[in-house]
């Protein structure tokens, strides 16, 4: 009880997890009783039961579990949040609840599940009950069965997917138990209710019994189609309407059985892989002499394609060869067995047939020649499943070429077709653009002989009218008898149609098995079929041919280019030709009869009076009763258009054009006067008139007719004035009607006519007119006057390029209808103008050029036969300029040119295909299967040059093609499929330019999102970042929801990842472009996207979603097309593109994207993208800007900050400037972006681009000083650098911007931190650059102070004070300026700050400050007072700039002008009045000086006291330092910097102190992170003093040496500490040992008492440095310096180069035991480098031929050492042709093994000669190098020696010449005189005493250079132990000698010396006392600790000849004691 008591008072959620069931039995009862009582189903008390409603369902007490069921149930029923458990949940009830045996737990198990399915989470329930199918448990399979029949019967099939579940049903059928069988069956019943037929096909495979069984059950349910009687949350409103339809009955139950979704069996299919299980043989028997065997290859192939869903694959070589047999096989039965064989490949690959459905249906519609019943009947079956898989409007013009065949069978099966296809069309799917060729040949063929041709083109003409209805139909029967029209609406009666309706019956045609989904392909093809000018070719001459006639109410509209001929013989034939009598019958009802009279009056006045009659009488007619023909007839009678007065001539053009306007003006009226207006166009008087009345003629009879008339007859006569002014009517004429329709062929043949013309003006005219047409028609109608003359065609480009840039205006003028059918006029007018004018121009069919002998050669195995072929098939598209697009065979044969291996070739193959995009131009997008996708995979090519070509290629195809058919079917997805790197960043970046251009995408794009997910975790970094460019792309088109519902079939992890990378692309989804307004679109849609450069940007304008947008409200833009709107001003009517400019333009520039600012900062600290650090800035730069700034801002400005031109440029910074007051946000979201942008215009040369960006940058700073904003640091480094570059602009204007702008930076940037770029600023070379610099600096210290100067302001004002000795005037003085400003501030003090100046710059600076006491400052008391209340304020926070110090620019400004003039003062002409000024406030200096603390300056004047003493003055300076700046890292800097230092005292002082700290383990890891600075100021010291200090003759050599042995000192100490040693790079590395190959070199030493003994510390050093620095460092560095040294003419020596190869040589030997730290890729790379710039034959001519021998030597051991496993160290080498380190590594390799065995080489061996006996060599090796290592160590000499004559005398015929040979001579001696001595112990022959210490004394002073050697055991071990002190010993002796101290017996014995510091004389300073005091107790400790010690003081020699006898007390002291630590 007392436990119940406990559980009892927990909360409900903690019960609900107690350990005791009772407790959580409970905790669900109070839980459940909760759940109904909270109301809110947002209230925050759900959220806390998330994560146990799981606990809740899978209780292991049964009791529990039940009311755990019960309260989950009322959770998820009411929780909001209860969505998020759905996976978990339904996871636990169906494997911890469907086993139980309660059957109620059961039951709320399942309704758990439909709950979850009502709160709309179906997907995740569905999801987890299928793998519920799979589980071992019978029960749970039956309860998951059940469940799944539940929710389908109560949700039905729109919510619960069918797939899945018919997928699973075989495999429940096949259960060993019968309760899931008989579940099973019930499923399936249920299946069978809302799919019907479409479920027999999966389950056709079952069990007889069990199928029998089940058609038993389905032959039962009702015919009615089932409903959905339980809802989602979201279908309330269906929910209501059910009820309502319950409550009222079954009257709504047809609405209801509508609803039911259509399910098609193919898609429940799973495909069927058949190429696979093809016979092998089978292209060779399909192909067999014998008819037998190929009928053998079909029956084989016939069975595979009887499978109803085949898998996608390449079945090119499979329709190829069906192709064959059809189309030219002599067996009928073959034909037949083949038709049905491509029947059953279309109908179970569907729209993957698509690319093979156009190379077919020729084949197919010739062979219906053919009279066997049989044949004819699988033709049909095979032509009609070809068609399901595409469209009526790909396969128009085939069925049009067969239409006008002479056989009557093809003309019959060709209409049926059409027939059979019309049925599967709707209104919208059969557009006026495809019916009216089509109709056009239909009527042919009623007429025709054969009756079975006659009938068949009346049911295809009926079944047409019943698809599109008698309107639309009506236009094209006018001319039809009253007979043949009844028949045609007999046989519309007749049809029925499918209309996408499932169940309707398909023609015999169709694949029986599954039943095909119309709709979906029909729609598909409406957007095909959009654009309405496909019938190009032999429509023509169909429609010239037919009597296609209108009646008495006037001409057509303008034709459709398929039809440019027809139109004259329409027109024609429309109003017959009246005689003169009736039309002077018809005049005179409408004329008064003196009108008609006085018509041919002699007297001109009358006839005047009697045109006014006539015009007054027209004018008041009634224009339906006005008789045009008639009244033109009237003008036309004598004298007619030879009419000699112009007055009356003008008054009758006038008319003419009255009558063409007001009435229904036939073409044969327009026939009877064009001529005389022709005639009359050139007068002067009357031209004008003629030019009207042609316009309202081509108003009434259309441009296209009228212009072709009137050319030609223009061209007839041979007037040029006439020529000249119809051409220049006709370019007017094109402007305001536009381009639709004209006949493009005849127009060129007369432009051509009239280039040809004599008269210049008939030229001119011609060229005006081209232009005009250019506009329209872009780049391809160059092409037809490449043949011209080169001046003539100078001239027509020059037209065309100003042309360039313009767009056509909309046209103003349109055909005017004045009859019954208006309403139908605008909807054709638009379709034609909607057509593509690439279109009307004549193309040539190449078909017959594409012969077998070519398409062999692209074929052949011979790459030159290859390319011949490609050679030729540029030659026929580059003759024929323009080609149809049926080219045969020629797409396959390409396609496998993209694969080939000679990547030359398929570079050559994507120009081909470029080409052959703009010959064909739209019409190229029926080989997107073909051949567009193949372009893609090129893509994924590993070289860049192949992939850009490929890149170019897809774009010049999508720009005729538009994307549609691009996204359209699975092979996009395909493509991305491949885990190709480069094939999926290149494909993903193409569709993110793509996809944001587009207005909608297809439906199919969802196919690729799974790979798109994937490629946001490829490996590949480029792959990450494209897929995350291109899911806000995706995400335009498919939506966020449908993304991340995809995204929930992804692994957890992966869906974690994704979601978020979603989450972040929904915030930056772009707006899809907005529709083009009507008007625009029809005076553009004709118009190629070639046209101008903006057109490339508008890839989709042929895209079909436009076209079929226009059509659907054909009468948007009646008025707007009649509107007299002058192009270019209305906003109204822009131009296509203009209009997507205008509309781009209006949004903002930025896109404000979260924290992503921040977000780049990270990427570049964590080396994800470049750093902003450039000297010119290169193109991976640029690139990398422009995609940060793809996302936030706008694209049309980011196309002009990239443009390659200026103008550009210009445009981009005015808009910055325009919208920075309004996107302040905007502007400093992006500002680093944009800094950097700034940045690159910095490297322009075009001066007004500067000053722009000057002027923006100055508005910038300000707006942000406004803003209070302060700019990162990550901002600034990418900016200011460049900005102070450009300070020593030779143009003043831009240098006082520059000045003015870094001004402004104080205000939003700290003054200190700036105060470090000015600095940097001085290391230019540029002198205006360093002047203008300082005079930066020095106003920012006098408004700052002190403070302001980084790092500190010693180090600042030395490198200030440097520049006084600059040579350049202007820089002296502005640094003597600079520094007179501090002297201003702190008085003498400065002189310390500075430094030390030679005597002619002190003097200079003196004079200068001299000058600047007798003048005043330019500011008055009062801002003096300002300034130091200011800087008082300033004093404590000088870095960060605020609000409230806003005067502080203006002080700077001052500053900087009294800079400036007190550099102008410097010159020796200053005016006397200047001075007389600074005179009177001079009393005022005294006032702003004294600023810097008096404890400063009394420490600083400290160290000056004692100079004449030998104490550590400078030591001082350490503390302060570190007093002032209180960092080790800066006092570390400080110090090393002083190392480099000109000054010797200085630099030897800095050594000191560094010596110091390298020496106390404790404090050596503070020098970690300031090697590379210590060694890069240590060999610049080396190369001061040889290059300096060594040819000074006054500076004393002593001190000289001094300061070589501490740097050597210094240098040995820091090798040996392994860890520093090692963080040495590899560029420090080489020019240290540089300098130390020069220092060893020099001559001079040797003159000098001590130079030999410099010269083998500096060999003892460069030992040191070889063995402990990074072996990869210092060997690559030792190969570019020799590389270098090879290379140099000057200053190396062949010693010099001698010398690095010996160095070489050591680190050979030392490789085996580095080779595994060794990065030997780097290595590799580096001899690669040397061998490219050395090849073998240029080693060869050296001199010596060491060089050779070294690489050889090198080479020989990594191989030796790596084996064959280092040829996969060549990876960073990325041309491995260019030098021969691959060929040589292959051949050292290959022979490895025989030098192993063999011969080794001497410069590289390390075992001895071969032993037979027991041991290995390898064993032998080792056993002797460690006796070898021991001889050299100092403690074990002697055993060493004795292990050796063991080993000897053990192994007799031991081999040690080896080992001995890599050692001095004195060693050798050394090792054979100890050998004796232990055999003569061994053999009592005596004891010889021998000194190891004095054995090693001799050999480091006997080799020059120790890297010669292979081991100096005298003077180093091999394994870094410490150097023997006997050494030392000797050379203290010497040194003490020279300082006139005492040599006793003990201190020769015991005092070590070191050569580190073996130098005569000690500095002066105590911090080099303490140097050497340090080194000699360290050397006297590594002494045996047995022997006596005795302290004594090394000699101190200072300037003075006293030594203080203090001082050696002091250090006497200090030794012993560090003794006794010791110790």
């Amino acid at each position: 009880m007392g436990d119940e008591c406990e559980w009892m008072k927990l909360p409900i959620d903690q019960k609900c997890e107690h350990k005791v069931w009772k407790a959580r039995l409970n905790g669900y009862e109070e839980a459940a009783k909760l759940f109904q009582k909270i109301q809110d189903e947002k209230s925050p008390e759900w959220s806390k039961y998330l994560g146990l409603i799981k606990k809740f369902v899978t209780d292991s007490n049964a009791v529990a579990q039940l009311k755990g069921l019960e309260a989950a149930l009322v959770y998820i029923e009411n929780a909001h949040v209860a969505g998020r458990t759905t996976g978990e949940v339904a996871s636990g009830v169906v494997n911890k609840v469907f086993n139980q045996p309660k059957a109620r737990a059961k039951e709320l198990g399942m309704e758990i599940c439909l709950m979850y399915i009502e709160i709309e989470k179906p997907e995740p329930v569905q999801e987890e009950l299928l793998k519920g199918l799979d589980n071992k448990n019978p029960k749970i399979v039956v309860a998951c069965i059940e469940t799944i029949r539940k929710a389908l019967c109560e949700f039905g099939s729109k919510i619960v997917q069918l797939k899945p579940i018919v997928k699973a049903l075989p495999k429940l059928f096949e259960s060993r138990e019968k309760a899931v069988r008989d579940e099973a069956k019930l499923l399936a019943v249920e299946v069978y209710k809302w799919i019907r037929d479409a479920l027999r096909p999966p389950l056709q495979n079952i069990n007889s019994v069990q199928l029998k069984e089940l058609e038993e059950e389905w032959v039962k349910l009702p015919t009615t189609a089932p409903r959905q009687t339980r809802f989602l949350r979201s279908q309330q409103d269906l929910k209501s309407k059910f009820e309502q339809h319950q409550a009222g009955g079954d009257d709504e139950e047809g609405v209801e059985e509508d609803e039911a979704p259509v399910v098609d069996a193919y898609d429940l299919l799973e495909p069927v892989e058949i190429l696979s299980k093809l016979p092998k043989d089978f292209y060779e028997k399909i192909e067999a002499k014998k008819w037998q065997e190929r009928k053998e290859a079909l029956e084989a192939l016939e069975v595979l394609v009887k499978n109803p869903k085949l898998e996608s694959g390449d079945y090119a070589d499979v329709v190829r060869a069906l192709k064959k047999v059809i189309g030219k096989d002599s067996n009928v039965l073959l034909v037949a067995l083949g038709a049905k064989c491509l029947a059953g490949l279309a109908s179970g690959l569907r729209k993957k047939f698509q690319t093979y459905a156009t190379h077919v249906v020729p084949t197919l519609l010739e062979k219906f020649k053919e009279k066997k019943p049989q044949v004819v009947q699988a033709l049909q079956e095979a032509i009609d499943a070809v068609f399901l898989t595409t469209t009526l409007q790909n396969l128009s013009e085939d069925v049009l070429a067969v239409m006008d065949n002479k056989n009557p069978s093809i003309k019959q099966q060709a209409s049926l077709f059409l027939a059979r296809s019309f049925r599967y069309c709707t209104a919208s799917t059969l557009p006026k653009s495809l019916l009216k060729p089509l109709c056009a040949a239909l009527l042919k063929q009623i007429n025709d002989s054969a009756a079975d041709v006659r009938d068949a083109a009346f049911e295809a003409l009926g079944t047409a009218l019943k698809v599109v209805g008698e309107r639309l139909m009506n236009p094209f029967l006018v001319d039809v008898d009253k007979l043949k029209l009844d028949k045609i609406k007999e046989c519309s009666d007749k049809v029925e149609l499918i209309h996408g309706n499932k169940s309707a019956t398909a023609t015999k045609a169709v694949k029986s098995a599954p039943q095909v989904k119309v709709a979906p392909s029909s729609n598909s093809g409406d957007k095909v079929d959009a654009p309405a000018t496909k019938t190009a070719g032999p429509p023509k001459k169909l429609s010239n041919k037919v009597g296609l006639t209108k009646k008495l109410k006037g001409p057509g509209p303008a034709s459709a280019p398929g039809g440019k001929g027809k139109k004259a013989v329409e027109i024609k034939e429309v109003e017959p030709e009246l005689s003169i009598e009736v039309c002077e019958e018809r005049a005179a009802s409408v004329l008064p009869a003196s009108c008609l009279q006085q018509l041919d009056s002699s007297n001109w006045k009358e006839r005047l009076a009697s045109m006014e009659e006539f015009q007054k009488g027209v004018e008041v007619a009634d224009k339906k009763e006005l008789p045009c023909q008639a009244l033109v007839r009237m003008l036309a009678k004598k004298p007619g258009w030879k009419e000699t007065n112009f007055q009356v001539m003008q008054m009758k053009l006038h008319i003419v054009a009255l009558i063409a306007q007001k009435g229904n003006f036939s073409a044969t009226s327009a026939e009877v006067v064009l001529d005389g207006l022709v005639d009359k166009i050139g007068d002067v008087k009357c031209g004008m008139k003629a030019k009207e009345a042609l316009t309202a003629i081509a108003e009434a009879c259309s441009l296209p007719w009228t212009a072709e008339q009137v050319v030609a007859m223009a061209f007839a006569q041979k007037n040029p004035k006439n020529q000249a002014e119809v051409l220049n009517w006709l370019s007017t004429a094109i402007k305001e009607f536009g381009f639709a329709g004209l006949n493009v062929k005849a127009f060129i043949s007369s432009v051509k006519t009239a280039l040809a013309a004599t008269n210049p003006a008939v030229r001119t005219s011609a060229i005006t007119l081209l232009g005009v047409m250019y506009l329209y028609m872009g780049a391809p109608l160059r092409m037809f006057f490449e043949d011209e003359k080169p001046a003539l065609l100078s001239q027509i480009d020059a037209e065309f390029e100003k042309m360039q840039g313009q767009t056509a205006p909309a046209p103003i003028r349109k055909l005017v209808k004045r009859d019954a059918d208006d309403e139908e006029t605008p909807e054709e007018q638009d379709e034609e103008e909607n057509g593509n004018v690439q279109d009307l121009l004549p193309r040539t069919d190449i078909s017959d050029k594409i012969t077998s002998e070519l398409l062999e050669k692209l074929g052949d195995k011979n790459w030159k036969i290859r390319k011949e072929g490609l050679d030729e098939l540029n030659t026929v598209l580059n003759e024929a300029k323009l080609i149809q697009p049926n080219i045969g065979e020629l797409p396959g044969v390409l396609k496998g040119r993209l694969n080939d291996s000679n990547k030359i070739l398929v570079q050559q193959t994507l120009v081909t295909l470029q080409q052959m995009a703009t010959a064909m131009g739209p019409n190229i997008r029926q080989h997107v299967k073909t051949l567009g996708i193949p372009i893609i995979t090129v893509l994924g090519d590993s070289k860049a040059n192949v992939r850009a070509a490929a890149l170019a290629t897809l774009n010049s195809w999508v720009e005729k093609t538009g994307m549609k058919e691009w996204l359209d079917g699975e092979d996009l997805s395909e493509e991305l499929k491949k885990e190709n790197p480069f094939l999926r960043q290149e494909l993903l970046g193409w569709l993110a330019d793509k996809l944001p251009t587009l207005r909608s995408a297809s439906s199919d794009l969802i196919l690729c999102l799974p790979h798109l997910y994937s490629c946001l975790e490829d490996r590949n970094g480029d792959v990450r970042k494209k897929a995350q460019d291109a899911l806000p792309m995706f995400m335009m088109h498919l939506s966020y929801e449908k993304m991340v519902r995809a995204a929930g079939k992804l692994k957890p992890t992966s869906k974690d990842q994704v979601v978020v990378a979603l989450e972040k692309a929904q915030a930056i989804v772009p707006a899809k472009p907005a529709a083009p307004s009507k008007t625009s679109s029809k005076s553009n849609a004709a118009r190629p996207s070639s046209t101008v450069s903006v057109r490339a940007q508008s890839a989709t304008m042929n895209d079909d979603t436009d076209a079929v947008a226009l059509k659907n409200d054909p009468k948007k833009n009646k008025s707007g097309s009649t509107a007299k709107i002058k192009p270019g001003i209305s906003k109204k009517v822009p131009s296509k593109q203009n209009l997507k400019d205008d509309d781009d333009k209006s949004g903002p520039i930025f896109i404000i994207i979260p924290n992503a600012k921040e977000q780049r900062v990270k990427d570049e600290r964590a080396l994800k993208v470049l750093k902003w650090n450039f000297t010119t800035p290169r193109d991976e730069y640029t690139e990398q800007l422009k995609t940060q700034m793809s996302s936030c801002v706008a694209k049309w400005l980011q196309d002009e900050m990239f443009h390659p031109d200026f103008h550009h440029h210009i445009k981009a910074l005015s808009t910055l400037l325009e919208h920075l007051e309004s996107e302040t946000e905007g502007t400093v979201a992006c500002l680093d972006l944009i800094l950097k942008w700034l940045t690159l215009r910095f490297f322009d040369t075009n001066t007004s681009v500067l000053m722009k960006v000057l002027e923006y940058l100055k508005l910038i700073f300000t707006v942000l000083s406004k803003e209070d904003y302060h700019l990162t640091d990550n901002e600034a480094s990418s900016f200011l650098p460049y900005l102070i570059n450009k300070v020593g602009e030779p143009k003043d204007v831009i240098r006082k911007d520059v000045r003015s702008i870094m001004n402004m930076m104080c205000k939003v940037y700290p003054a200190s931190k700036m105060f470090s770029f000015v600095m940097e600023g001085l290391k230019s070379k540029n002198s205006k650059q360093r002047a203008e610099c300082l005079e930066e600096l020095g106003a920012l210290i006098e408004v700052y102070d002190l403070n302001v100067c980084q790092p500190t302001p010693a180090k600042a004002l030395k490198e200030i004070a440097s520049q006084i000795g600059d040579r350049d005037t202007s820089v002296r003085n502005a640094a003597l300026n600079t520094v007179v400003t501090v002297y201003n501030i702190c008085g003498d003090q400065v002189f310390k700050l500075i430094g030390n100046l030679s005597e002619k710059e002190m003097s200079m600076l003196e004079e200068r400050i001299k000058r600047s006491a007798k003048k005043s400052s330019t500011v008055s008391t009062k801002q003096v007072e300002e300034k130091a209340s200011r800087t008082q304020g300033l004093n404590q926070n000088a870095t960060v700039p605020r609000k409230g110090c806003e005067e502080m620019p203006s002080k700077l400004n001052q500053a900087r002008s009294s800079n400036a003039h007190s550099s102008s003062e410097s010159n020796p002409t200053i005016p006397r009045e200047f001075q007389l000024d600074l005179d009177e406030i001079e009393n005022d200096n005294n006032a702003g000086r004294c600023e810097l603390p008096d404890l400063v300056q009394h420490k600083l004047d400290d160290l000056y006291e004692p100079v004449c003493l030998p104490e550590p003055k400078n030591r001082s300076v350490s503390p302060h330092f570190d007093e002032i700046h209180g960092s080790t890292d800066s006092t570390i800097n400080f110090v090393v910097s002083q190392v480099a230092s000109s000054d010797i005292n200085t630099s030897i002082q800095a050594l000191a102190q560094i010596d110091e700290v390298l020496r106390q383990e404790d404090k050596a890891d503070t020098m970690s992170g300031h090697i590379d600075q210590f060694l890069i100021a240590t060999f610049m010291q080396l190369r001061l003093i040889y290059n300096t200090h060594m040819a000074d003759e006054k500076l004393n050599k002593r001190e000289i040496l001094k300061l070589y042995s501490c740097i050597i000192g210094n240098m040995i100490t820091l090798f040996q500490i392994e860890t520093l040693a090692k963080e040495a790079s590899m560029g420090v590395l080489k020019d240290l040992m540089h300098g130390l190959i020069l220092l060893m070199l020099d001559s001079r030493l040797e003159d000098l008492d001590e130079g030999p003994q410099v010269i083998r510390s500096v060999n003892l050093l460069m030992v040191k440095v070889l063995e402990k620095s990074d072996p990869t460092n210092i060997l690559s560095s030792l190969i570019v310096l020799l590389q270098d040294s090879l290379l140099a003419t000057t200053n190396n020596t062949p010693k010099f180069s001698e010398l690095v190869m010996k160095c070489l040589w050591r680190m050979i030997r030392l490789l085996p035991n580095n080779v595994n730290i060794i990065n030997v890729d780097r290595i590799l790379l580096d001899i690669h480098n040397f061998m490219r710039v050395f090849p073998r034959e240029r080693l060869k001519q050296m001199k010596s031929d060491l060089p050779m021998r070294t690489q050889k030597t090198l080479l020989h051991t990594l191989c030796k050492l790596l084996g064959p496993k280092i040829m996969d160290h060549l990876a960073l080498i990325e041309n491995k042709n260019e030098s021969e380190l691959e060929a040589y590594l292959r051949r050292v390799t290959k022979h490895s093994m025989a030098l192993t065995g063999g011969k080794i080489d001497s410069d590289t061996e390390k075992g001895g000669s071969t032993i037979e006996d027991k041991e290995s060599k390898a064993k032998i090796s080792e056993t002797l190098a460690e006796i070898f290592k021991k001889i050299g160590s100092k403690e074990n000499t002697r055993e060493g020696l004795a292990e050796l004559y063991e080993y000897r005398k053990k192994y007799s015929d031991a081999d040690i010449e080896p080992f001995l040979r890599k050692s001095s001579q004195f060693f050798q001696n050394y090792i054979e005189r100890g050998l004796r001595l232990v055999e003569n112990e061994r053999e009592g022959k005596g004891r010889i005493s021998s000194s190891s210490s004095s054995g090693f004394s001799s050999p480091a002073d006997e080799s020059p250079y120790v890297a010669s050697s292979t081991s100096v055991p005298s003077a180093v071990s091999t394994n870094g132990e410490e150097v023997g002190p006997a050494v030392y010993l000797e050379r203290l002796k010497i040194l003490r000698q020279r300082c006139g101290l005492e040599n006793n017996s003990k201190h020769e014995e015991r005092q070590p010396a070191t050569s580190l510091l073996s130098k005569p004389t000690v500095p002066t300073v105590a911090s080099s006392s303490e140097l050497l005091h340090n080194k000699l107790a360290h050397l006297r400790d590594s002494r045996e600790y047995n022997q006596e010690q005795e302290s004594h003081h090394p000699p101190m020699q200072t300037n003075s000849n006293t030594t203080s006898a203090a001082n050696l007390d002091d250090l006497k002291k200090r030794l012993e004691r560090i003794k006794s630590s010791r110790k």
